[in-house]
């Protein structure tokens, strides 16, 4: 695949020899099965303590009606009372790739969209990198639908209450791997504390989905040297998809 400028320039910036870089296309005009069948391992779902409004079951919601109990949630009242309006996710709801964040950050709760900042930039110049849009070849959601006051951590119980919404998202996209980015959202999905450094460079599994970790984008900007690293999982993801990417 030949490389644009743009291209050269991201991999330049994120310390990778464009020699070294093989890129791959994605055959758009093939339709690519999900997995047959999923396994349960490590890190599988949490209990949901409470999954938003009355009504039917989440996992039995379609995406539409998703989004609309994601609306109106009020499980956790200090995210429900100081948010701005919740952050569902963006990107194409069948994507092969989805990636995980931990939760929005003020610029998310004023737009309503995930990784939008600074931090959003890199990521879709990450994404651009591999020549995929964020827009239609992956879904971006968090662990959380609303910021955090003050952009803390998420508590366990309001990941454990909003994870219902994450669990049915997977569901309805059936990706074929999951990128966590940063520490929170692969403790998260993981249910480990390991740390960060070890949880990198190897596959696990999430509802029978392969998950790489990788730094957040907001520790690459703090940490331009890990972008090398982070271009490494990156790599690695791709070769969890079932079709493999060709030059």
């Amino acid at each position: 695949m030949s490389l644009s400028v743009r291209q050269r320039r991201i991999l330049a910036d994120m310390g990778i020899p464009v020699w070294r870089s093989r890129i791959a296309l994605e055959d758009k005009t093939e339709a690519v099965a999900p997995p047959a069948e999923s396994v349960l391992v490590a890190g599988e779902r949490a209990e949901v303590v409470d999954a938003g409004a009355p009504g039917a079951a989440v996992d039995t919601l379609d995406w539409e009606a998703l989004e609309t109990r994601v609306r109106g949630c009020h499980a956790c009242a200090e995210l429900a009372r100081e948010r701005t309006q919740t952050v569902f996710g963006v990107g194409d709801p069948r994507a092969r790739w989805l990636f995980v964040g931990e939760a929005p950050g003020a610029e998310e709760d004023r737009r309503g969209e995930p990784f939008v900042g600074r931090a959003g930039q890199l990521l879709d110049n990450m994404l651009w990198a591999l020549g995929l849009d964020r827009s239609r070849d992956v879904f971006i959601a968090n662990l959380l639908k609303c910021r955090p006051p003050g952009n803390r951590d998420p508590k366990p119980q309001e990941s454990a209450a909003c994870r219902g919404f994450l669990d049915r998202q997977i569901e309805l996209i059936q990706p074929e791997v999951i990128v966590a980015l940063g520490r929170v959202a692969a403790h998260a999905l993981l249910a480990t504390d390991e740390p960060l450094g070890r949880l990198r460079g190897t596959e696990q599994r999430y509802q029978g989905v392969p998950l790489i970790v990788t730094y957040h984008p907001a520790y690459l900007l703090r940490t331009p040297g890990d972008k090398a690293r982070a271009w490494q999982d990156l790599q690695r993801a791709r070769t969890c998809l079932s079709k493999p990417l060709t030059d």
